[in-house]
């Protein structure tokens, strides 16, 4: 076994989500459960959740500042992450080439899932963005699409049966 192989085996993502809001539907909760359990032996996983603000039609634009603000200092403290804000405007990339980029990072990631209103456009000018699709998903979807995808790049690079 090459030491390149050995060392993939023994490496361990260290990977936070940072999410605007919670699951509160038990059918997300339970999907999130189930990824975090099938991502324990291969990820350092945590999953920060930030406090989503009520929001009416007038107070979206502030709701959305207010989130940021949240969002930016949270990262401010972590500033030796890699960090992706996850949104449709962002890079696509299909799960080989997601596999590919997450193995060659040996430094802490952060994803982050804006709330209802999305990400403010202040931080697209500071992080690069990372997009799951182009069609738009609601937060708590996009959290456990993130989730499986991030499973299945390690099958990838582990090689396990799972993805085909």
């Amino acid at each position: 076994m090459s030491s390149r192989l050995r060392y993939l085996n023994k490496f361990m993502w260290d990977i936070t989500i940072l999410a605007v809001g919670k699951l509160r539907e038990k059918h997300w909760q339970v999907a999130n459960e189930e990824y975090l359990k099938r991502l324990g032996p291969y990820v350092k996983l945590k999953i920060e959740e930030l406090k989503s603000e009520p929001f009416t039609k007038a107070t979206q634009v502030k709701v959305k500042k207010v989130e940021a603000a949240k969002i930016k200092a949270y990262l401010q403290k972590k500033s030796s992450a890699l960090v992706f804000l996850l949104s449709e405007e962002g890079e696509e990339m299909d799960s080989y080439v997601l596999a590919e980029t997450l193995k060659n990072i040996n430094q802490p990631l952060i994803f982050v899932i804006g709330g209802s209103l999305g990400i403010d456009r202040e931080l697209f000018e500071i992080y690069p963005k990372l997009s799951l699709s182009k069609l738009t998903f609601p937060h708590e979807l996009a959290r456990i699409i993130l989730l499986e995808q991030l499973y299945r790049a390690v099958t990838i690079i582990k090689q396990k049966d799972y993805h085909y």
